[in-house]
Protein backbone atom coordinates (compact mmCIF):
# COMPACT_ATOMS: atom_id res chain seq x y z
CA UNK A 1 0.00 0.00 0.00
CA UNK A 2 1.47 3.27 -0.85
CA UNK A 3 2.20 5.77 1.67
CA UNK A 4 -0.34 8.67 2.11
CA UNK A 5 1.80 12.01 1.50
CA UNK A 6 1.38 14.45 4.58
CA UNK A 7 1.70 18.41 3.45
CA UNK A 8 4.17 19.91 4.74
CA UNK A 9 3.84 22.64 7.13
CA UNK A 10 6.89 24.04 7.73
CA UNK A 11 6.53 27.24 5.78
CA UNK A 12 3.76 28.15 7.66
CA UNK A 13 3.77 30.75 10.57
CA UNK A 14 2.34 30.54 13.25
CA UNK A 15 0.97 33.95 15.60
CA UNK A 16 2.93 32.41 18.85
CA UNK A 17 6.25 30.65 18.02
CA UNK A 18 6.77 27.96 15.36
CA UNK A 19 4.03 25.77 14.09
CA UNK A 20 3.48 22.37 16.23
CA UNK A 21 5.48 19.29 15.15
CA UNK A 22 3.19 16.69 14.67
CA UNK A 23 4.52 13.35 16.04
CA UNK A 24 3.36 10.01 14.33
CA UNK A 25 2.87 7.09 17.63
CA UNK A 26 5.06 3.79 16.90
CA UNK A 27 2.80 2.91 13.15
CA UNK A 28 1.28 3.16 10.04
CA UNK A 29 -2.69 3.20 9.62
CA UNK A 30 -0.91 1.83 6.02
CA UNK A 31 0.71 -1.56 6.61
CA UNK A 32 3.92 0.32 5.60
CA UNK A 33 5.01 0.63 8.97
CA UNK A 34 4.67 -2.46 11.26
CA UNK A 35 6.49 -4.66 13.70
CA UNK A 36 6.78 -7.94 14.61
CA UNK A 37 6.55 -9.58 18.33
CA UNK A 38 6.40 -12.82 19.70
CA UNK A 39 4.84 -13.84 23.25
CA UNK A 40 6.43 -15.42 26.42
CA UNK A 41 4.51 -18.40 26.15
CA UNK A 42 6.03 -19.31 22.76
CA UNK A 43 9.53 -18.20 24.00
CA UNK A 44 9.41 -20.23 26.45
CA UNK A 45 8.43 -23.31 24.42
CA UNK A 46 12.25 -22.78 22.74
CA UNK A 47 15.01 -24.14 23.44
CA UNK A 48 18.29 -21.93 24.37
CA UNK A 49 19.60 -22.09 20.60
CA UNK A 50 15.88 -21.98 19.17
CA UNK A 51 15.46 -18.73 21.44
CA UNK A 52 18.68 -17.03 20.36
CA UNK A 53 18.24 -17.45 16.78
CA UNK A 54 14.17 -16.79 16.71
CA UNK A 55 15.09 -13.08 18.80
CA UNK A 56 18.07 -12.09 16.56
CA UNK A 57 16.19 -12.67 13.21
CA UNK A 58 13.22 -10.80 15.06
CA UNK A 59 15.34 -8.08 16.76
CA UNK A 60 16.98 -7.63 13.03
CA UNK A 61 13.99 -7.65 11.25
CA UNK A 62 12.57 -4.43 13.71
CA UNK A 63 15.39 -2.97 13.87
CA UNK A 64 14.98 -2.48 9.69
CA UNK A 65 11.20 -1.54 10.08
CA UNK A 66 12.44 1.24 12.57
CA UNK A 67 14.98 2.41 10.06
CA UNK A 68 11.86 2.65 7.56
CA UNK A 69 9.31 3.95 10.42
CA UNK A 70 12.14 7.06 10.22
CA UNK A 71 12.47 7.46 6.10
CA UNK A 72 8.82 7.31 6.01
CA UNK A 73 8.90 10.32 9.07
CA UNK A 74 11.26 12.46 6.62
CA UNK A 75 9.11 12.10 3.32
CA UNK A 76 6.33 13.18 5.47
CA UNK A 77 7.63 16.18 7.05
CA UNK A 78 7.36 14.57 10.33
CA UNK A 79 10.01 15.62 12.85
CA UNK A 80 8.23 13.34 16.13
CA UNK A 81 7.97 9.72 16.39
CA UNK A 82 7.03 7.59 19.24
CA UNK A 83 9.08 4.15 18.78
CA UNK A 84 7.08 1.13 19.76
CA UNK A 85 7.53 0.13 23.47
CA UNK A 86 7.59 -3.58 21.70
CA UNK A 87 10.41 -2.94 19.55
CA UNK A 88 12.46 -5.68 20.84
CA UNK A 89 9.93 -8.22 22.84
CA UNK A 90 11.79 -10.27 25.81
CA UNK A 91 14.71 -8.27 25.90
CA UNK A 92 14.43 -8.26 29.49
CA UNK A 93 14.12 -11.12 30.39
CA UNK A 94 16.53 -13.27 33.56
CA UNK A 95 18.28 -15.49 30.58
CA UNK A 96 19.13 -12.38 29.22
CA UNK A 97 19.86 -13.50 25.66
CA UNK A 98 17.89 -10.84 24.28
CA UNK A 99 19.83 -7.77 25.89
CA UNK A 100 22.71 -9.90 24.71
CA UNK A 101 21.53 -9.59 21.22
CA UNK A 102 20.98 -6.00 21.08
CA UNK A 103 24.86 -5.68 22.65
CA UNK A 104 25.92 -7.27 19.53
CA UNK A 105 23.51 -4.91 17.63
CA UNK A 106 24.83 -2.03 19.15
CA UNK A 107 26.78 -0.95 15.99
CA UNK A 108 23.72 -0.75 14.16
CA UNK A 109 21.19 0.75 16.60
CA UNK A 110 23.47 3.78 16.75
CA UNK A 111 23.49 3.54 13.08
CA UNK A 112 19.61 4.35 13.17
CA UNK A 113 20.20 7.09 16.38
CA UNK A 114 22.47 8.90 14.15
CA UNK A 115 20.19 8.47 11.15
CA UNK A 116 17.71 10.41 13.77
CA UNK A 117 20.11 13.46 14.77
CA UNK A 118 21.11 13.99 11.00
CA UNK A 119 17.40 14.04 9.87
CA UNK A 120 16.15 16.04 13.33
CA UNK A 121 13.96 13.74 14.25
CA UNK A 122 12.92 13.39 17.79
CA UNK A 123 11.91 10.11 18.76
CA UNK A 124 10.98 9.49 22.19
CA UNK A 125 9.29 6.12 24.28
CA UNK A 126 5.88 5.25 26.22
CA UNK A 127 6.42 2.02 28.29
CA UNK A 128 3.23 -0.28 28.73
CA UNK A 129 1.20 -0.18 31.33
CA UNK A 130 2.78 -2.44 33.52
CA UNK A 131 5.22 -0.19 34.74
CA UNK A 132 3.86 1.19 37.58
CA UNK A 133 6.21 2.92 40.18
CA UNK A 134 3.51 3.72 42.86
CA UNK A 135 2.45 0.21 43.40
CA UNK A 136 1.83 -1.29 46.80
CA UNK A 137 4.13 -4.21 45.80
CA UNK A 138 7.38 -4.24 45.85
CA UNK A 139 7.76 -7.07 43.33
CA UNK A 140 5.83 -4.91 40.85
CA UNK A 141 7.89 -1.79 41.47
CA UNK A 142 11.08 -3.44 41.13
CA UNK A 143 9.82 -4.75 37.80
CA UNK A 144 8.45 -1.45 36.50
CA UNK A 145 12.42 -0.32 37.34
CA UNK A 146 13.93 -3.30 35.31
CA UNK A 147 11.65 -2.03 32.54
CA UNK A 148 12.78 1.24 32.38
CA UNK A 149 16.33 0.38 32.47
CA UNK A 150 16.18 -2.31 29.28
CA UNK A 151 14.42 0.87 27.93
CA UNK A 152 17.06 3.49 28.90
CA UNK A 153 19.63 0.79 27.84
CA UNK A 154 18.19 0.65 24.51
CA UNK A 155 17.60 4.38 24.02
CA UNK A 156 21.69 3.86 25.40
CA UNK A 157 22.33 2.30 21.78
CA UNK A 158 20.67 4.23 19.80
CA UNK A 159 23.02 6.78 20.83
CA UNK A 160 19.79 9.07 21.90
CA UNK A 161 20.41 12.28 24.23
CA UNK A 162 19.81 10.78 28.56
CA UNK A 163 17.65 13.91 28.50
CA UNK A 164 13.83 14.56 28.15
CA UNK A 165 14.91 15.35 24.53
CA UNK A 166 14.64 11.62 24.19
CA UNK A 167 12.04 11.11 26.83
CA UNK A 168 10.54 7.72 28.32
CA UNK A 169 7.16 8.66 29.32
CA UNK A 170 4.79 6.73 31.84
CA UNK A 171 1.77 7.59 34.35
CA UNK A 172 1.96 8.09 37.78
CA UNK A 173 0.16 4.54 38.27
CA UNK A 174 -1.88 3.97 41.91
CA UNK A 175 -3.52 6.63 42.71
CA UNK A 176 -3.18 8.70 45.78
CA UNK A 177 0.69 7.49 46.31
CA UNK A 178 2.56 10.57 45.67
CA UNK A 179 5.04 10.00 48.49
CA UNK A 180 5.98 6.46 47.18
CA UNK A 181 6.02 7.77 43.34
CA UNK A 182 7.99 10.86 44.87
CA UNK A 183 10.88 8.34 46.23
CA UNK A 184 11.22 5.75 44.00
CA UNK A 185 11.74 8.43 41.41
CA UNK A 186 14.39 9.75 43.58
CA UNK A 187 16.07 6.63 43.56
CA UNK A 188 16.52 6.11 39.50
CA UNK A 189 19.59 5.26 38.18
CA UNK A 190 20.44 8.88 36.03
CA UNK A 191 20.19 6.93 32.39
CA UNK A 192 16.57 6.59 33.74
CA UNK A 193 15.27 9.45 35.49
CA UNK A 194 17.07 12.28 33.26
CA UNK A 195 14.61 10.99 30.57
CA UNK A 196 11.82 10.66 32.47
CA UNK A 197 8.45 12.49 32.03
CA UNK A 198 4.92 11.96 33.87
CA UNK A 199 1.32 12.76 32.10
CA UNK A 200 -2.08 13.35 33.44
CA UNK A 201 -4.51 10.22 32.83
CA UNK A 202 -8.40 10.06 33.53
CA UNK A 203 -8.32 8.13 36.54
CA UNK A 204 -5.43 8.29 39.17
CA UNK A 205 -3.96 11.13 38.91
CA UNK A 206 -5.73 14.08 37.44
CA UNK A 207 -3.40 17.10 35.96
CA UNK A 208 -3.17 19.27 38.98
CA UNK A 209 -1.91 15.86 41.06
CA UNK A 210 0.45 14.85 38.74
CA UNK A 211 2.02 18.24 38.17
CA UNK A 212 2.81 18.17 41.53
CA UNK A 213 4.58 15.10 41.22
CA UNK A 214 6.61 16.79 38.62
CA UNK A 215 7.37 19.55 40.57
CA UNK A 216 9.00 17.16 43.66
CA UNK A 217 10.85 15.20 41.83
CA UNK A 218 11.95 17.19 38.60
CA UNK A 219 10.52 15.09 35.96
CA UNK A 220 8.87 17.20 33.61
CA UNK A 221 4.59 16.82 32.76
CA UNK A 222 3.16 15.39 29.13
CA UNK A 223 -0.10 17.93 29.26
CA UNK A 224 -2.56 15.70 27.68
CA UNK A 225 -5.70 17.69 27.16
CA UNK A 226 -8.42 14.47 26.31
CA UNK A 227 -7.67 13.13 29.72
CA UNK A 228 -7.70 16.08 31.74
CA UNK A 229 -11.06 17.15 30.04
CA UNK A 230 -12.41 13.31 30.92
CA UNK A 231 -11.14 13.56 34.55
CA UNK A 232 -12.50 16.94 35.09
CA UNK A 233 -16.00 16.52 33.04
CA UNK A 234 -15.46 19.50 31.07
CA UNK A 235 -17.50 20.16 27.91
CA UNK A 236 -15.10 22.43 25.76
CA UNK A 237 -10.77 22.03 25.01
CA UNK A 238 -11.03 25.51 25.22
CA UNK A 239 -12.10 25.61 29.36
CA UNK A 240 -10.06 27.88 31.15
CA UNK A 241 -8.31 24.97 32.87
CA UNK A 242 -6.60 23.59 29.94
CA UNK A 243 -4.96 26.59 28.86
CA UNK A 244 -3.90 26.78 32.88
CA UNK A 245 -2.62 22.91 32.91
CA UNK A 246 -0.99 23.39 29.47
CA UNK A 247 1.40 26.66 30.79
CA UNK A 248 1.39 25.05 34.00
CA UNK A 249 2.85 21.86 32.60
CA UNK A 250 5.22 24.04 30.09
CA UNK A 251 7.10 25.67 33.58
CA UNK A 252 8.09 22.29 34.75
CA UNK A 253 10.33 21.57 31.55
CA UNK A 254 13.90 22.52 32.25
CA UNK A 255 13.83 23.89 28.09
CA UNK A 256 10.10 25.00 27.25
CA UNK A 257 11.15 24.32 23.11
CA UNK A 258 11.12 20.36 24.24
CA UNK A 259 7.47 20.80 25.47
CA UNK A 260 5.41 17.83 24.12
CA UNK A 261 1.99 17.23 24.90
CA UNK A 262 -0.59 14.16 24.42
CA UNK A 263 -3.78 15.00 21.82
CA UNK A 264 -6.80 12.43 21.55
CA UNK A 265 -10.69 13.17 20.51
CA UNK A 266 -13.39 10.97 22.21
CA UNK A 267 -14.49 8.11 19.41
CA UNK A 268 -18.83 8.22 20.44
CA UNK A 269 -19.00 11.39 22.32
CA UNK A 270 -16.57 14.43 23.35
CA UNK A 271 -15.78 12.98 26.40
CA UNK A 272 -15.66 9.08 25.36
CA UNK A 273 -12.20 7.96 26.74
CA UNK A 274 -11.99 5.83 23.47
CA UNK A 275 -10.06 7.23 20.72
CA UNK A 276 -11.37 8.71 17.59
CA UNK A 277 -10.30 7.79 14.06
CA UNK A 278 -9.02 11.34 12.76
CA UNK A 279 -9.24 14.48 15.48
CA UNK A 280 -11.67 16.99 14.61
CA UNK A 281 -11.46 19.48 17.74
CA UNK A 282 -8.35 20.79 19.19
CA UNK A 283 -7.46 23.24 22.08
CA UNK A 284 -6.79 26.68 21.31
CA UNK A 285 -3.92 26.98 23.22
CA UNK A 286 -2.10 23.78 21.30
CA UNK A 287 -1.27 26.60 18.76
CA UNK A 288 1.87 27.48 21.34
CA UNK A 289 2.66 23.27 21.94
CA UNK A 290 6.36 23.11 20.63
CA UNK A 291 5.47 19.40 20.04
CA UNK A 292 2.01 17.36 19.74
CA UNK A 293 1.84 13.26 19.69
CA UNK A 294 -1.06 12.50 17.53
CA UNK A 295 -3.23 9.72 19.03
CA UNK A 296 -5.77 8.71 16.77
CA UNK A 297 -6.61 5.41 15.03
CA UNK A 298 -5.67 6.65 11.99
CA UNK A 299 -2.27 7.51 12.51
CA UNK A 300 -0.96 9.12 9.39
CA UNK A 301 -4.27 10.18 8.34
CA UNK A 302 -5.14 11.83 11.09
CA UNK A 303 -2.25 13.95 10.85
CA UNK A 304 -2.83 14.72 7.17
CA UNK A 305 -6.39 15.87 8.58
CA UNK A 306 -4.93 17.62 11.39
CA UNK A 307 -2.64 19.74 8.85
CA UNK A 308 -6.01 20.47 6.81
CA UNK A 309 -7.99 22.47 8.70
CA UNK A 310 -5.99 23.42 11.93
CA UNK A 311 -2.41 23.86 11.04
CA UNK A 312 -2.87 25.03 7.59
CA UNK A 313 -6.27 26.30 7.99
CA UNK A 314 -5.79 28.96 10.89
Amino acid sequence: MTAIQINNSSNVEQQKGVTPELGLVCITFSSLVRFRTMTRTRYLQLTKEQRESALRELYRDNLQRLNLGLSFCQDNQLRLYRMSSALFPLSDMEDEIGAHILEEMSGDLAKIGQKAAELQIRMVLHPDQFVVLSSDSPDVVKSSIKILARHAQTLDLLGLPKSTWSLMNIHGGKSKRTDQLVRVVSELPENIKNRLTFENDEYAYSSEEILEVCHRTGVPMVFDAHHHICHENLDSYDDASVASMFYAGRETWANPEWQLVHISNGEQAFKDRKHSELITDMPSVYREAPWIEIEAKRKEEAIAHLRSWWVMGK
